[in-house]
């Protein structure tokens, strides 16, 4: 078995893992941070943080699952990283992150909304609704109360409704 392999420090077992893993959580890192570049680097480390970590998984989750949730906690040690770049003016920051004015017209997919919401909002989101974290499991990698993630959701989805409006009237204009 692979994961038995790699638990015993054998790196074709890992290079395997990486393979079979790595996509999925690149997908995972690409939604939190909104930066391919953030992203693929934080799925580097976390590959590292696994390879020195495989021995305290004990298969109470599917590896994947394991593989996910170490990588969604690399990104939220990032993204609290880069909290020295928050702005209290939300379009700065929307600005700053997505590389794009909040102005844009024409069609806007799911992964473009997410692009648009600042990056915790963004993160609360995919954890929440895409990955299944509980307000409880958020509160405790955020290190906040349940009540700040469930505000931020709320609020992120209300934004996401929101820039979500004009690009449906904008579809239906266009045909």
């Amino acid at each position: 078995m692979t994961l038995a392999r790699a638990q015993h420090g054998d790196m074709a077992a890992f290079a395997q893992l990486y393979q079979r893993y790595a996509r999925a959580c690149l997908l995972l890192a690409l939604r939190l941070t909104g930066q391919r570049q953030a992203a693929e680097d934080l799925v580097h480390e976390a590959f590292l943080k696994m390879m020195d970590t495989i021995g305290s998984y004990r298969g109470e989750a599917p590896f994947g699952a394991w593989f996910k949730r170490l990588t969604a906690n690399t990104a939220i040690d990032w993204l609290r990283r880069q909290r020295h770049l928050a702005t209290s003016d939300a379009d700065e920051l929307l600005e700053h992150a997505v590389g794009m004015d909040s102005d844009n017209a024409g069609l806007i997919d799911a992964d473009s909304l997410l692009a648009r919401l600042p990056p915790r909002a963004r993160a609360i989101v995919v954890l929440h609704e895409l990955e299944g974290y509980t307000h409880a499991e958020l509160a405790a990698l955020f290190g906040q109360s349940e009540s700040y993630s469930k505000s931020i959701l709320a609020r992120a989805l209300k934004r996401l409704q929101a820039l979500a409006t004009p690009a449906a009237h904008a579809s239906k204009v266009a045909l």
